[in-house]
């Protein structure tokens, strides 16, 4: 199959809506920018699964092995022979699966915004960003090298940085958007000091010359990079670990969790794209293309099994006391991707490590329906009522009929409960879990149990509860909104069902992963607990869950204020950096530095006030100078002729 016809059309098209629209929208597209632009991304949204069908169907395939296809390849720096900086195009089971992700829920956001940004200020420029940022995220996906996937992973943050700050006007907006910004940038310099360091000991940035270098059995250098340590940590350790920590700021994970929740500052629909199903998901996405590599290092998997289950547990528990349901829905994506990446990490425990990869990515699949379902649930809920708080909301289920039944699914899916996406994949990671780490499946487990109960607290909340006073002439919203509720709403029922180990294994091997009915017993009961025990606090208003909070006074007071971390953040940055090191580097910069160079301008404009009556212009003083110089002369040349 020639894929080089035509996809990097897939890519490109979101750019050029981008330049198009950022242009000229405003002026000339004021109207039909959003047509304009979701015409382009249904494009390449066709492209994609083209691509997709191509590719696991027709001639992805080679004697049975799913083969890694470099469909472009363009040199744009060359360093050394074999080093170079390329921009290309990779096709492989995880790449070309994010593309369906990236711009199937891409285009269920630019058609959902044509009726929730409507009458919107920026209108075009909204649906510009749109593009910038999905053309970012599908360069990252596809990229061939590390390199390639740093500036797209920038890029990346400059886009979700426009469109968190898109309501440039509300100073929590402004902030969010800064906050997310340098937050992600402290993670992407360990992410660049790691590639470096990748990039020097194995001579290239191609990711498949990369993995095949450090991978094979008589590798030297897999063996400098293990044989070499700095404060006694091998040096292949530090450079997975730096690489992870960019993975673990873009995915919010902790302790560089802080972010995601302001960050729904933004627009509603925009929480559903990068904040569900594409941007938080690069860093488990990161971690998956360098796989081979983690491999080869135990305690830097164990490391990442323990971020993303100490993430997953945390947030879970932090979104049962949030009322604000889209920071309910960030917490909860904290949680999910917390999941993926401990089901990378895990396998570090047993001998199998490949149910680990494939079940991460499958949840990484499922999670990217049902969760930008979610979201724009939850925004169709706040268009028709105009608030986000859930003590104002309730009864809505007869007001919002196709939003109720598919924020319903989209909340079964997230609990586990079959026959709905998200269980078969949450099953294959707690699978793992048990087979290598009953610890971590225990944590995993609770924490399965803590989402069913904060999710259906949030339906409840909204749907039920108390009898509806909300008047909305317009109803749930125009056919371009319920269209994307209802699409989403199929795939979070349907997609759980593909074999997905037959298309993204970790080696390109097609297997088989069953699990035993048995074994589902237990998660499945944990989750029907939450949910009743959800059902039994929120179903009707009650003063229940005011006398829980009471009863747990201080812990719950804590939890609710996320355990103080954006409080610890702020002592750390204003008490320590601030004060403790800004402040005397600037006094240093004022009264050493300044001083020196004005003390210098200082001494010069004094001397040349002193000498400058040598320059006076006058004849007669020159005759003079002449003269004495002459005679002074005369003098010396006796003195020295004696």
């Amino acid at each position: 199959m020639n894929y080089s016809s035509y996809i990097a059309l897939i890519p490109l098209l979101p750019l050029a809506g981008f330049v198009l629209l950022g242009l000229f929208g405003q002026r000339r597209f004021s109207k039909s920018a959003g047509i304009l632009g979701t015409l382009i991304l249904l494009a390449a949204t066709v492209l994609a699964f083209y691509t997709a069908y191509n590719y696991f169907f027709v001639s992805g395939k080679v004697n049975g092995v799913y083969q890694p296809v470099i469909a472009l390849q363009y040199t744009w720096l060359q360093f050394s022979p074999g080093m170079s900086i390329d921009m290309g195009i990779l096709l492989d089971p995880a790449s070309v699966m994010m593309l369906v992700v990236v711009t199937f829920v891409s285009l269920m956001v630019h058609v959902f915004s044509l009726g929730y940004m409507k009458g919107e200020n920026r209108f075009a420029t909204y649906y510009a960003f749109l593009g910038l940022f999905t053309f970012s995220m599908l360069g990252l996906v596809l990229s061939t090298n590390i390199f390639q996937i740093y500036i797209f992973w920038e890029l990346v943050g400059v886009s979700s940085f426009l469109l968190i700050g898109f309501y440039y006007d509300r100073p929590a907006a402004v902030a969010a958007a800064k906050k997310a910004f340098i937050v992600t940038r402290f993670a992407d310099l360990g992410f660049l000091i790691g590639i470096l360091i990748l990039a020097f000991y194995s001579g290239t940035l191609d990711f498949g010359t990369m993995i095949q270098r450090l991978t094979a059995g008589d590798s030297s250098q897999l063996a400098q990079m293990t044989g070499s340590t700095f404060l006694g940590i091998s040096i292949l350790s530090w450079a997975l670990t730096l690489v992870f920590m960019g993975g673990a700021g873009k995915s919010a994970m902790f302790p560089l969790h802080i972010w995601l929740p302001d960050a729904m500052e933004g627009p509603t629909p925009v929480s559903a794209l990068i904040h569900a199903a594409t941007m938080v998901v690069a860093g488990v996405y990161l971690v998956a293309r360098l796989y081979p590599i983690y491999q080869l290092n135990v305690s830097v998997l164990q490391l990442i099994t323990w971020v993303g289950a100490i993430s997953a547990f945390l947030a879970a528990i932090i979104a049962c006391t949030q009322t604000d349901i889209k920071r309910v829905l960030a917490y909860s994506t904290i949680s999910q991707i917390g999941y993926m990446l401990f089901a990378l990490g895990v396998p570090a425990y047993s001998i199998s490590s490949g149910t680990g990869y494939t079940a991460s990515l499958f949840h990484l699949f499922t999670h990217a329906f049902f969760k930008s379902l979610l979201f724009l649930g939850a925004g169709a809920v706040i268009h028709f009522i105009h608030t986000n708080e859930m003590g104002q909301m309730g009864g809505l289920r007869k007001l919002m009929p196709l939003t109720h039944l598919t924020f319903l699914i989209a909340c079964l899916a997230i609990a586990g409960i079959p026959p709905f996406a998200g269980f078969f994949s949450k099953e294959e990671i707690l699978m793992t879990a048990w087979q290598s780490n009953r610890t971590i499946y225990y944590i995993a487990l609770i924490t399965s149990g803590i989402t069913a109960f904060y999710m259906f607290r949030l339906y409840f909340c909204i749907f039920w509860n108390k009898p509806s006073t909300h008047h909305n002439d317009h109803g749930e919203g125009a056919l371009n909104m319920k269209l994307p509720l209802a699409l989403l709403g199929v795939a979070a029922v349907v997609v759980g069902f593909i074999p997905f180990s037959q298309y993204v294994p970790v080696d390109g091997r097609a297997k088989e992963m069953t699990i035993p009915i048995s074994f589902s017993i237990a998660p499945v009961a944990v989750a029907l607990a939450g949910i009743g025990i959800a059902w039994a606090l929120y179903y009707k208003e009650n003063q229940r869950p005011q006398q829980l909070a009471a009863a747990f006074g201080g812990l719950y007071n804590t939890i609710r204020r996320k355990f103080y971390f954006d409080e610890l953040y702020l002592f750390i940055t204003k008490k320590i950096i601030f004060n403790g090191i800004a402040k005397p580097a600037a006094w240093i910069d004022k009264y050493v530095v300044d001083g020196l160079m004005n003390g210098l301008g200082i001494a010069t404009t004094r001397v040349s006030e002193s000498i400058k009556a040598l320059q006076s212009g006058r004849v007669q003083a020159y005759a003079i100078y002449f003269f004495g110089g002459v005679i002074a002369l005369a003098v010396v040349f006796i003195y020295w002729w004696k």
